[in-house]
């Protein structure tokens, strides 16, 4: 009876802190596998109350009850929690290696305690504590590897061009436009989706990047101060472009003048050649800057598509949003810059391809879907605004408002939905009570948990609607 006892309260153990791993590796990944901002800007902290604190004390102060505390609350709690997280975890090789050395400590320790016969309870903070310290100089050293080999990679690439795209708003936008009106003439190469990150990059030009590349586009984003750095003199660009920079991340760099300062890291490239800055960063003068935002004349934005002028071009683009236009402008000084003509570059313009889920026009059972997810800015999400405004039928949005920005800017965004829709479907908790307070629309609908958004949109919308998805943020947001 008491080797049976034994067993249980060992299986109990190992499984208890491997899911404690499951919940940390999980909340790492989302942030960038950086354990300050998990503990200190996580956007749901109670969640590390109920699902690590609770039960952590717990297994040290209930004794024999803890295994019905486990078994019949902790691991149900975290099945579910985890069943119903629209962005679960990916096992990567990191990840895996991260499982490998947990398990392999715990149970370890474990049959250690159990031969010696010493211990009243095992352990579950040191398994834990050094899986992930040991994960994390496992990581360092490797990237450390895979960031020489990519460096040697680049550098093997005698004749490549390189241009990186940084800014607040529009970068993956640009990229996508630089991308598709380059790749007419050369064999071009971007990172793909929103890979921004020194990591993501690395592993990018590893893994995928062609060795007959010719012009490699390459995203660059910052959580803070030095991370642009850092993949501008790692890649060296010969071109850079800082887009339009605004208050984005701002719980991040605490002022406008960071951000500014953060993006404009990009001119520091050992190799710097051109760089196209948006009017909105600075206007200060110099000999290898190209100011662009104010080029645009006679823009008409529509559910059709947006025409505009430049440089004497009269321009069609089936991309949605006017502010589409100062991204498009950028693409086309980078296409002369490698040699593209007027009218060439009228055609491309015509051919441009909308992006996946900003401001993506789609139509579905009689009604008109305009995806907007991966926009999270107030320029960008007001400009959807405007554009289910010139539809006549009943309007619908569905967004969980500015994330990472400031009550003054959802403020403003609420009081262009109250002009706009109808029906407001508030996703997540983050700006719910905000919402509920100022919203005034026929039917408002504070939704916590997305995985009942579909039977709220087919009960609620007809045929007709126009429906707007603004900021598709991760239910832990």
């Amino acid at each position: 009876m008491q080797e049976y006892e034994l067993l249980i309260k060992f299986v109990t153990n190992v499984l208890f802190v491997v899911s404690l791993g499951w919940y940390l590796i999980t909340n790492l990944q989302w942030y960038d596998y950086k354990i300050s901002r998990v503990v200190l800007k996580h956007h749901k902290p109670m969640w590390h109350l109920i699902y690590f604190i609770i039960p952590f004390v717990a297994y040290h102060t209930t004794d024999k009850f803890f295994i019905i505390f486990f078994y019949f609350g902790v691991l149900p709690a975290l099945f579910i929690w985890n069943k119903k997280l629209d962005k679960k975890l990916v096992l990567t090789w990191r990840v895996k290696r991260f499982f490998i050395l947990l398990i392999s400590l715990v149970l370890f320790q474990d049959l250690l305690c159990t031969l010696k016969g010493s211990c009243i309870t095992y352990g579950v903070f040191m398994p834990l504590a050094v899986a992930y310290i040991g994960s994390y100089m496992i990581e360092k050293y490797l990237f450390m590897v895979y960031k020489k080999q990519a460096k040697q990679k680049l550098e093997s690439m005698k004749n490549l061009q390189i241009i990186a795209i940084t800014g607040s708003y529009g970068k993956t936008s640009i990229k996508n436009f630089v991308a598709q009106m380059l790749s007419k003439k050369y064999k071009v190469y971007a990172t793909p989706r929103s890979v921004n990150t020194i990591g993501g990059i690395v592993g990018d030009i590893n893994n995928s990047l062609p060795e007959d590349t010719e012009i490699y586009i390459c995203e660059a984003g910052a959580r803070e101060s030095g991370d642009i750095y850092e993949i501008t003199t790692f890649i060296e660009p010969q071109t850079v472009v800082v887009g339009k920079v605004g208050l984005a991340h701002i719980e991040y760099f605490k002022s406008l003048e960071n951000i500014i300062a953060t993006k404009l890291e990009i001119m520091q490239s050992p190799r710097l050649q051109n760089a196209y800055i948006h009017t909105s960063v600075t206007n200060e003068p110099h000999e290898k800057v190209t100011f662009f935002g104010d080029g645009v004349k006679n823009v008409v934005a529509t559910l059709d598509g947006t025409d505009f002028e430049l440089d004497g071009m009269k321009l069609h683009t089936d991309i949605l949003g006017a502010f589409q236009t100062m991204n498009i402008e950028v693409a086309i000084k980078i296409a002369k810059l490698f040699m593209f003509e007027d009218d060439e570059i009228v055609r491309l313009v015509d051919n441009l391809s909308p992006i996946e889920h900003r401001l993506e026009l789609i139509r579905a059972g009689g009604k008109i879907i305009l995806d907007d997810g991966y926009n999270g800015n107030i320029d960008g999400m007001l400009e959807g605004i405007r554009l289910c405004s010139l539809h006549k039928g009943r309007k619908v949005i569905v967004t969980p408002g500015l994330v990472e920005s400031s009550k003054e800017l959802n403020l403003k965004l609420i009081d262009a939905i109250n002009d706009t829709f109808d029906i407001a479907i508030i996703t997540g908790k983050l700006n719910a009570k905000l919402f509920d307070e100022n919203l005034d629309v026929v039917s408002k609908i504070l939704l916590e948990d997305k995985s009942a958004l579909t039977s709220i949109l087919m009960s609620h919308t007809q045929e007709g609607d126009i429906i707007l998805f603004a900021n598709d943020a991760p239910n832990f947001i």
